[in-house]
């Protein structure tokens, strides 16, 4: 690992919201895999122009389940999720030494709820497998660097992806969306770190929360996991699932990274409404 972290990139959503898109239907970012791919290539483009070492894919919220959902045949379907890498890797192809993440969402959001902000969605475990297993397949396939398996909110979600990453053998990331020390269900973070600490696990941490929860957060993943940790909060707010908005008060990540940094954090960025000038601060701050 180098001395200096790895800087990741901001939120895709708000990127492309301030390019004029509107994001509000069920897919999100993922409708624009199918109605607009260029424009998700040049956010990509414009966070590794900021200084990111790492892009990450529009499949967040792509799944096969989504997109029939919203009357696309499932061949189509899996197609659309693997151009997400495609995109990623031809625009990270202009570039030298940079890295596509395939991101993985939690079941949480393909129900397009606000669930993956609170967890224990009442479904199995199997039910949870049979959702994941084949996503995280189709991306592995397609040539990420790594996978980003991100804002998961629930331990009993996290043992079945952890199952899965297993089987897979694939690198990647994990991360939990959290609340101060709990998990988004409310589980210790002591406990919930514990469970991806596993060889194909390269970074564990946290993703979508307070910047000021993040410095304890690492702390507590480099203590409990012995590994490094990965950290990229949105920028404070809190998401209103009913009035599908952001609401709160807001700062960005950039003052705080040095601080996680220093508590071991090796990847750090930012998520939802932290944009390109953010991560442009945020890398010249850690620099």
């Amino acid at each position: 690992m180098s001395d200096h972290p790895v800087i990741l990139d901001g939120g895709l959503s708000n990127a492309l919201e301030d390019r004029g898109h509107d994001l509000s239907d069920a897919l999100w970012s993922a409708r624009l895999l199918r109605d607009a791919p260029s424009e998700i290539a040049a956010v990509h483009r414009a966070y590794y122009e900021a200084g990111a070492m790492v892009a990450t894919t529009a499949s967040y919220q792509a799944s096969v389940v989504g997109f029939e959902r919203a009357g696309v045949e499932r061949v189509e379907a899996e197609r659309l999720i693997t151009s997400s890498i495609r995109i990623a890797l031809e625009v990270r192809d202009e570039y030298d030494d940079r890295l596509v993440a395939a991101s993985v969402g939690p079941y949480g959001a393909m129900l397009a709820d606000g669930s993956e902000y609170r967890g224990r969605y009442g479904v199995s475990s199997q039910i949870l497998r049979d959702f994941h297993g084949p996503r995280l397949e189709l991306l592995a396939n397609a040539g990420p660097d790594l996978l980003a398996v991100e804002t998961i909110p629930d331990t009993d979600e996290a043992e079945v992806l952890v199952e899965l990453l297993r089987e897979l053998d694939f690198p990647a990331w994990f991360s939990y969306s959290i609340e101060s020390d709990h998990t988004r269900a409310g589980q210790p973070l002591t406990e919930a770190f514990a469970i991806p600490a596993i060889d194909q696990v390269v970074a564990i941490g946290i993703n979508c929360c307070r910047p000021s929860d993040v410095r304890a957060a690492v702390q507590t993943a480099v203590a409990v996991t012995g590994k490094p940790a990965v950290a990229y909060p949105n920028r404070g707010e809190s998401w209103d699932a009913i009035a599908r908005e952001w609401v709160g008060d807001c700062a960005g990540p950039a003052s705080l990274a040095p601080g996680w940094v220093e508590a071991g954090a090796a990847y750090v960025g930012g998520c939802c409404r932290v944009g390109p000038d953010d991560i442009r601060a945020l890398a010249a701050g850690v620099a």
